[in-house]
This record gives structure tokens, C-alpha cells and sequence, in this order.
């Protein structure tokens, strides 16, 4: 089956949302399709329902897509190929369509980096935001012992949840040091509501022991984890615990981009002002284009939604607020930057490629990363790469140097009865 709209997102996201809205409120009433893998509107940040969210924007939105006769939601759905120009290949549970369109707006998101050290393949070790999202669908951590660890704001939010939800936080492990992070948060004064939020993560992790320039060496166990070795101010603590919630900051989420022929710069999506990539008729809005948080997604996906609809002046309005978080995000790097020591964590049975079992010492032998794929199977596994290249970059400096299609595991069924594409 084929349909065909005018305005194609990728991603119900805030960026994916906003640009909807966006584009399906334009004086011609342009026919909208939103895509997105989870069965759920939301996105990573606004996860479970934009509708259920705390963040009035959030719910704002969706009712305002919901009520629009010209906006179609296609939820647990991905994308697999472009099958053309104008056309992309689909797949749910059920079956596989073709999605024609004529501007397609790619907000993809973006994925926890992950790094590797001894015991992180343990059973009770997760990515922080992997643990943050088990806990808001019901895994049941109450009780447990978690400590939450890694770099940025997100682990604030990952441990402010757990503890609502019954867990014992303890400790929150920051690897960037105290100066660096008295300096952000005194820049917080130039966005007050990163500020409030500030404050009230603040209040909420209260009595929670919270160790700046440190970082997690090990992870220990021998079936499951027991406890976490912490490197802290040239000493190892030993903290007891059932739970690691690990993660490094985000990435944006980049593939679907690369196999569309968009430029990439420095792991992001590159745009000119109005979120045009450098293929025509394609647009990218929110963290595909560079980690920077909900509000930048928001500002980003609306420019994207106007532009996409021919509305270039009313997109320029916007764009004093996104230069705006813009800045920001580029305090959030700089800040949050993962430390060198990281990179000599990892030993030679370390575990890099989860999905095929390869080791650092297997990998490191390699010059780059089609030497190790064709080797070792290294970046072949279901996550394809997902997981281990970003390891690898970050530990070797390796880039993939293509985007193998489907993007994502698909049925054979899918491509092998693939039609050319016909609109409906």
C-alpha cells in the first residue's frame, strides 16, 4: 500500500511534534504524517504520551494534533529505505508501506553514549536513560540500590525518577569536575527556566551523595552486579548497589540522515537557518542536528514545520529564541565533555561489540572501522552499530564510513515485495 502526504516527520519528539504542528496549521492546509517507532507520541523526553506529560507544551501539542483533521500518526512504525526520491519504505507489525512525500522533516532524536569498562555487560548495568525509561513503563526498582553515573543534567533527571519511584539513590557520579560545573551553573542565570529546573532537581535529590570529578572503573559482580568501583579524587570507592544507570551525554541519532545523502558535520546533521539539510526537500530539526535539549528541539522543529510549508518570514522569528539555546547547548558540551581517562578504562577482554562478543583487544589491532568490521563482525550485530560505533569513535577515533539499509532489521517479506512507487 502507498499514501502519499505533503509533510512527511520522522520522529514524535518535541521537534517532531512542533514541527507538525507547525506545518499542519499552515494557511493550505498541508496533509501531515508524523512516523515514530514507539507506540507512543512523546519521544525519549516526553515518554509514555506527550498527552501525559507534567510539560503543558507537551500536552498542548498533541491536542492540537489530535483535533487536526489533516494530521495522520503513524505510531510503531519505522523506517526502513528510501525507496526514491520522495518515497520511503515503512514497516509495522502488520506489514510494510510506502510513504510518498514532498518535504520530509527527519527528527530522529538522539541515543545515550555508552562506553565500555570492566563489568559493564553485567546484568543490573544500563544506560542511565535506559534505566530512567524501564522505570517510567513499570520496571519495578523499588527498593533497589542505584547509582546513577556518567556526565550531564540528564543523570539529575534519571535519579529524581528512580527515587520517585521507590529506589534508594546511592550516589550520583558526575565525571566533570567542580569548577567547570560551578561555571554552568552560574550560566544558568541566562536561562531561567534551566535554572528552576536546577532548583527543583536540586530539592528533590536532597541527601543524595553526589561526587563531581569521579567516574565508574568497574563494574563488579559474578552473575549479576553487586557494586560499582568509583574513581574519586585518586581514591577508589567500593559503593554497594543493584543497579548502574551509566551514561556519557547523548548522540545525536544520525542514520536515517546518512542514508538519505544529508551532509554530516562533527556526528550532526549540517542545516542552513531554516533546517534545510543539504538534500533538497529535507529538513532536520531537534537533536539530530545537535544535542542542545527540549527547548532548542521545540524552536528547531517549529522553523522546520514553517519553512517546510513556505512560511520563511514567520520561521525568521524564531530565530533570536534558537540562536538562544543554541548557546546553551554549546555551554552543555563544553561542560560535559567526556574525560580522557575514559578512553583507558576498557581491558583487553572488555567487551566493545555487545551484539557479536568482540573485545577491545581484538579491535584494537584494527587501523579503523571496515578493517575491524570485516574482521571481527564488530558493528554487524541488530543494533548495527549503534552501540559499538560510538564506542569506538570514542575510543579509537573511528568513524563508519556508510549506512547500511534497512536502517533497522526488517522482514524479508518487506523488500522483497517492494513495488515501485505509485501516489495515492
Amino acid at each position: 500500500m502507498t499514501q502519499h502526504f505533503d509533510i512527511v516527520v520522522v520522529g514524535a519528539g518535541p521537534a517532531g511534534l512542533a514541527a507538525a504542528h507547525a506545518a499542519a496549521s499552515a494557511t493550505a492546509r498541508s496533509k501531515v504524517a508524523i512516523i515514530d517507532d514507539n507506540p507512543l507520541s512523546g519521544g525519549q523526553i516526553w515518554r509514555g504520551g506527550a498527552a501525559q506529560q507534567h510539560d503543558r507544551r507537551a500536552r498542548a501539542l498533541w491536542q492540537a494534533l489530535e483535533q487536526a483533521d489533516n494530521v495522520t500518526f503513524l505510531p510503531a512504525t519505522r523506517v526502513l529505505m528510501q525507496v526514491q526520491p520522495g518515497a520511503l519504505l515503512v514497516q509495522n507489525a502488520r506489514q510494510a508501506d510506502t510513504i510518498g512525500y514532498q518535504k520530509l522533516v527527519l527528527a530522529t532524536g538522539a541515543r545515550e553514549l555508552l562506553l565500555p569498562f570492566p563489568g559493564w555487560t553485567l546484568p543490573g548495568v544500563s544506560g542511565a536513560g535506559g534505566l530512567q525509561a524501564l522505570a517510567k513503563g513499570g520496571y519495578p526498582v523499588e527498593g533497589k540500590r542505584v547509582v546513577v553515573a556518567g556526565s550531564g543534567p540528564l543523570l539529575l533527571a534519571v535519579a529524581a525518577t528512580l527515587r520517585e519511584r521507590g529506589a534508594t539513590v546511592a550516589a550520583i557520579v558526575e565525571q566533570a569536575g567542580l569548577p567547570a560545573l560551578a561555571r554552568f551553573a552560574a550560566g544558568l542565570a541566562l536561562t531561567p527556566s534551566k535554572a528552576l529546573q536546577a532548583l527543583r532537581l536540586g530539592a528533590a535529590l536532597r541527601g543524595i551523595p553526589y561526587y563531581t570529578d569521579s567516574y565508574v572503573s568497574a563494574a563488579c559482580g559474578t552473575d549479576s552486579l553487586d557494586a560499582v568501583l568509583v574513581q574519586h579524587k585518586g581514591a577508589s570507592l567500593d559503593i554497594a548497589c543493584d543497579y548502574l544507570a551509566c551514561g556519557y551525554g547523548l548522540l545525536p541519532n544520525t542514520e536515517l540522515a546518512l542514508a538519505l545523502g544529508c551532509a554530516v558535520e562533527a556526528g550532526a546533521v549540517s542545516t542552513d537557518p531554516w533546517q534545510y539539510t543539504s538534500v533538497a526537500n529535507i529538513l532536520c530539526a531537534g537533536e539530530g542536528t545537535g544535542v542542545g535539549g527540549v527547548d532548542l528541539a521545540l524552536v528547531e522543529g517549529r522553523i522546520a514545520g514553517l519553512a517546510a510549508t513556505g512560511r520563511a518570514s514567520e520561521a525568521q522569528a524564531h530565530f533570536g529564541e534558537r540562536d538562544a539555546w543554541r548557546r546553551f547547548a554549546a555551554r552543555l558540551a563544553r561542560t560535559f565533555a567526556p574525560r580522557a581517562e575514559l578512553r583507558t578504562l576498557a581491558l583487553p577482554d572488555t567487551i566493545v561489540c555487545r551484539c557479536e562478543d568482540v573485545c577491545h583487544g581484538e579491535l584494537r589491532e584494527h587501523p579503523g572501522w571496515r578493517s575491524a568490521k570485516l574482521h571481527t563482525r564488530c558493528g554487524m550485530g541488530p543494533c548495527q552499530g549503534r552501540v559499538c560505533g560510538s564506542a569506538t569513535d570514542f575510543l579509537y577515533g573511528w568513524r563508519p564510513d556508510a549506512v547500511r539499509t534497512p536502517i533497522w532489521p526488517a522482514r524479508a517479506g518487506s523488500i522483497i515485495t517492494l513495488e515501485p512507487h505509485k501516489e495515492t
